[in-house]
């Protein structure tokens, strides 16, 4: 076992190294040191010498060395991660743990370090450019979706030595169990994205590209049910009836009940037809409902659930991006009222989730784009290494490539698992980061009637106002407010509606469920990746970031 310590110039990697290497009583060690030792040559004159390319199997020929110890700090050059095989040989001897730092950061601990040593950048010959901030950041870029391979993320920005050494241990500590927990499955499960863990027991999130088929195989495996009921919608019939195939092929019999597609139909009133459906054919406390289709049928289905015969169980088969995204995770069920949404509803958790990236492709482009929304969301909020591969790899996530898709995709349902997991109920201020944008949004939908938004968009315009309102307390850079608005820009998604009266919103964000004791809670960004809430925003910042929303054409 070893620790690998990867990142950017300027992360804190030589520095975080040695503390970890204290603490764990283990030994550091330095790849370019090991090549400086064995070559006798200085990493710059190596590069002007030889080039690039001779560096590059010195150096993975030092690391295949250094792999074959044991109980080890390796610190690895910025650009070591960039080949497979370095990777592989990380993986397979240890623990691969991300420094990761803000451009911003790196630049200012770059210049300090040669004020502090009379370092010059020639010694780091990938940053010898005439516009060190450029080169940081362009080099980053094309780095940044290899450094999100890495087992674990470390955020040094605000952090000490100390500190950042406390969490990368912790993130040995935390893969190490996991591993062992894998290692000991007989047959580990390469689509289980993750494990939500509540107070009425786990339950597995599926993610996978084709697998919709095998749902039948899915339900045997976590409990045992007789009869079936697909709720789903006229949106997504055909998914509904493989569903079904899938299900009285194992020999469970299925029935579909189909809702008009939309907001409108998440209602009282569907509700009640569908309880007289079930009744009408003897459902039992011990059946199951699956909800296949988009946010509406997975809110609407899940109430249903929760309410019918006291509680019946029911899984989630989420086939819009929004609703893998958000809606299906969590246990949140809910109808709408006209005062508001999700008015009225009930915290009802699935037997699982099952999500086959595959069915988007069947996705108009803007249903599409507003289930993006979410996912950038959840960098935002609390992975800026998603964030960056969401900038960086756009074009084959936008026209989804299964790996790279089903990749981001996972990785952002395992976000909403984790903070479901941590806080079930909204209690102690976890679960709520996830709402980021949502106060906004929910307003805009419930101003509109519903419909002229998609949940996805009206999310992207209140995360801009929430952008507006942490720049103007001080939380959020204008940098970081920019680097926003352009992702979102990239995705297709709406940055403002023009033309929506503020006070229409604001009154409906008053009805929201999200206050407390009359103060809206906000969710703001304390910079990328880091969410927090903020109860007392003067009500003049709030007005002015409504009218940015909808009176502004920027």
């Amino acid at each position: 076992m070893n620790v690998f310590i990867t990142g950017f110039s300027g992360t804190g990697k030589t520095t975080t190294g040695h503390e970890v290497a204290r603490l764990l009583g283990w030994t550091f060690v330095d790849v370019d040191d090991e090549i400086v030792a064995s070559t006798g040559m200085a990493i710059e004159d190596i590069f002007s010498q030889h080039g690039e390319e001779e560096f590059r199997r010195l150096e993975r020929e030092t690391l295949s060395q250094i792999a074959r110890a044991d109980r080890q700090v390796v610190s690895t050059g910025g650009g070591t991660i960039m080949d497979e095989r370095n990777r592989a040989t990380m993986d397979s001897s240890g623990v691969v743990v991300l420094l990761e730092a803000r451009p911003d950061t790196i630049i200012r601990r770059l210049r300090q370090q040669q004020v502090e040593q009379g370092a010059d950048l020639v010694a780091r010959p990938m940053l010898d450019s005439d516009d060190l901030r450029q080169r940081v950041h362009s080099l980053k870029s094309e780095r940044q979706f290899n450094y999100t391979l890495a087992h674990w993320t470390v955020h040094t920005d605000l952090l000490t030595p100390s500190e950042a050494a406390a969490e990368v241990v912790r993130g040995l500590d935390t893969v190490t169990a996991r591993r062992t927990a894998a290692s000991d499955s007989p047959d580990p499960d390469p689509d289980l994205a993750a494990e939500v863990r509540t107070s009425s027991g786990s339950y597995p999130l599926w993610v996978g590209w084709d697998i919709i088929e095998e749902l039948a195989e899915r339900v045997r495996s976590v409990l045992d049910t007789r009869v079936a009921y697909v709720i789903s919608d006229t949106g997504a019939q055909p998914q509904a009836r493989r569903v079904q195939v899938s299900m009285e092929r194992a020999g469970i019999p299925t029935h579909l009940f189909f809702i008009p597609s939309g907001e409108q139909s998440k209602t009282l009133e569907t509700a009640q037809r569908i309880y007289s459906w079930l009744a009408g054919l003897k459902a039992e406390r011990g059946h199951l409902i699956l909800a296949v289709g988009g946010g509406v049928v997975g809110d609407l289905a899940g109430f249903v659930a929760a309410t019918f015969l006291r509680g019946i169980p029911y899984a989630q088969v989420p086939t819009t991006l929004l609703a893998m995204m958000d809606a299906s995770i969590g246990g949140k069920t809910a109808v709408d009222l006209p005062q508001g949404k999700n008015l009225v509803g009930a915290f009802y958790q699935p037997k699982f989730v099952l999500a086959d990236v595959s069915t988007l492709r069947t996705l108009p482009e803007r249903e599409l784009n507003s289930g993006w929304a979410e996912a950038l969301k959840h960098g935002l909020i609390m992975d800026e290494g998603l964030l960056s591969t969401f900038e960086s790899q756009r074009e084959s996530i936008r026209s989804l490539e299964p790996e790279i898709a089903t990749d981001v995709i996972r990785r952002s349902m395992a976000i909403k698992a984790a903070g479901v997991s941590k806080d079930e109920k909204e209690t102690l201020g976890i679960r709520v980061l996830l709402n980021y944008g949502h106060t906004i949004g929910h307003g805009l939908e419930a101003a509109t009637g519903y419909g002229q938004y998609l949940h996805g968009e009206a999310v992207s315009v209140g995360m801009m106002g929430a952008a507006r309102i942490g720049c103007d307390v001080g939380l959020m850079s204008a940098a970081d407010v920019e680097r926003q608005k352009s992702v979102l820009a990239d995705y297709g998604l709406p940055l403002h509606a023009k033309g929506v009266d503020p006070d229409r919103v604001l009154d409906a964000m008053r009805s929201d469920k999200k206050t407390a004791a009359g103060a809206i809670r906000w969710v703001l960004l304390d910079g990328i990746g880091k969410a927090t809430t903020k109860n007392d925003v003067p009500p003049e910042t709030v007005a002015t970031a409504l009218r940015g929303c909808f009176q502004s054409v920027s």
